[in-house]
Formats: C-alpha cells, sequence, structure tokens
C-alpha cells in the first residue's frame, strides 16, 4: 500500500495545479445541490395541491409520499426526486476530469517512463491512479449531499416532508450508487488515457460516460420509470458488476511495453 499511496500524492500533487479540475471538483457539487434546493425553494409557498392530479403520476404517490403528508408536500418530493439522476452527474464528471489526464498526460510530459520502470506493479499503479480520482469525487459527492440536506432542514419545517425527501432512495443513491459510478467513469477514462496520446481527446471521450446518466435523468422526467429504492438497489448491482469488468480490461489493455515504445 505505500506505493499506492505515493501514485495517489503523485497524482493529486499533479492534477490539482490545473485550475480546471479545481473548478470541477469545487463548482459542480454546488451547481448540481442548487437545482433543488432551489425547487424545494420555489415551491415550499406554492399552491400546488391540484398539481398533483395533473403532473405527477398516480403510481408514485404512495412509493414517495406516506399518507402524513398532503398533495402539494407529495408533488415537492416528486419535483426534487427528478434531480436526483443529476445529482449523480457529480462522482461521473468529476473523477473522469482527473483521471483522463492520468495516463496521457504522462506521456506527454515525459514522466510515464521512469514511472513504469519502478518495482511498481500494474495493479499498484492502476489501483492508485483509481483511488486519486476516486477519493476526491466521493468526497465531494457526500459533501454536496450534506449541503443538501442541511439545505433542506432549513428550509422545510415538516418533518414528515424532510422524511420524505431524504429517505432511502437519496441513501442508496449517494452513498452505494455513488462511489460504484465513481469508480466505474474512472476505470474507463484510465481504459482511454491509456489507448491515446492527446489529453483533450482523452477527457472528449471519457466524457462518454455521463451519456447513461442523463438519459436515465430524461427517461425518469417522461415518465418511462419509477427511481424507488428497489430499482436504485438493481442500478447498483449492474454497476457493481460493470466495475469488475470495467476494472479486469483496464487491466489487460494496459500494456506497459506498448506505453514505453509506441507514444514516444
Amino acid at each position: 500500500m505505500r506505493r499506492v499511496r505515493t501514485i495517489i500524492q503523485k497524482e493529486w500533487a499533479e492534477v490539482f495545479r490545473n485550475r480546471m479540475v479545481i473548478f470541477t471538483v469545487a463548482f459542480l457539487p454546488l451547481i448540481m445541490t442548487a437545482l433543488p434546493l432551489g425547487i424545494l425553494f420555489g415551491t415550499r409557498d406554492a399552491m400546488v395541491a391540484d398539481a398533483i392530479n395533473t403532473e405527477m403520476p398516480s403510481e408514485l404517490v404512495g412509493s414517495m409520499c406516506p399518507g402524513s403528508l398532503s398533495p402539494g408536500d407529495c408533488f415537492q418530493v416528486f419535483l426534487v426526486s427528478q434531480f436526483m439522476m443529476m445529482f449523480m452527474i457529480v462522482p461521473v464528471a468529476i473523477p473522469v476530469t482527473i483521471a483522463a489526464y492520468s495516463i496521457v498526460g504522462e506521456k506527454t510530459t515525459r514522466s510515464l517512463e521512469p514511472l513504469l520502470a519502478t518495482p511498481i506493479s500494474t495493479i499498484e499503479l492502476l489501483l492508485g491512479k483509481c483511488l486519486a480520482a476516486v477519493i476526491p469525487a466521493t468526497l465531494a459527492t457526500y459533501a454536496a449531499f450534506g449541503l443538501f440536506a442541511a439545505g433542506s432542514w432549513l428550509l422545510v419545517s415538516n418533518k414528515a416532508l424532510l422524511a420524505a425527501l431524504l429517505d432511502a432512495r437519496w441513501l442508496i443513491a449517494i452513498f452505494l450508487e455513488g462511489p460504484l459510478l465513481a469508480t466505474m467513469s474512472v476505470t474507463f477514462a484510465l481504459m482511454i488515457s491509456s489507448r491515446v496520446n492527446d489529453p483533450r481527446v482523452a477527457e472528449q471521450i471519457s466524457m462518454v460516460i455521463i451519456v447513461p446518466v442523463l438519459a436515465g435523468f430524461f427517461g425518469q422526467m417522461a415518465g418511462l420509470f419509477v427511481l424507488n429504492r428497489q430499482l436504485i438497489s438493481i442500478i447498483s448491482i449492474i454497476t457493481l458488476a460493470l466495475d469488475g469488468l470495467l476494472i479486469y480490461l483496464a487491466t489487460r489493455l494496459f500494456q506497459r511495453e506498448s506505453n514505453l515504445t509506441r507514444w514516444k
């Protein structure tokens, strides 16, 4: 683990000198937190008792809202829940920004050759680079959720409504699916970074990983599915399986000799 820690420290020392990375880590979570809080603030005094009959599918009333909530409160829960998928962009976009530059950046600066000449194994190298991107993304996601929870507590006086806003769906999405998504995006970005020789190309291709999250957001907005705790749990299991597959592929695709000679 000492070698892995060394890789992590090296990555952070290099990556966080990039202003774009700092901007993404600092401001993207704030933006994604402000969206649901803005919805909550904007509808706190709105007369939406009848909106549930026209805007909110009737089958969601029982799954999202306990019987103690009014139709207006239930509509607030429905609106805020729509942005849960958008919130998941945080653990996807932040690590991509960090990891996409990870290997290809060392190719362009000629620092990859001395690194690969050390006794460090491929697994240790990829693990260190993966954790260097996953840890900041996960911490940023947790911090953003903490701000969302604190903001909701300040804006909502109804404890039943607050409990519905911060129910198991959010907890599973943030604390389980968030790190899994971060691992998936990092592993994918490392695979791309090891196969190209331009940092901008690596970042642009790696951003494709955000497409499924956006598709989920628009699918939920269109009413194609209900994002409940069962569906989030199933998505987490699928993401875990994809993580294992991508980690295996990343290890197989990373060829030390090729990276030393092909991209000179």
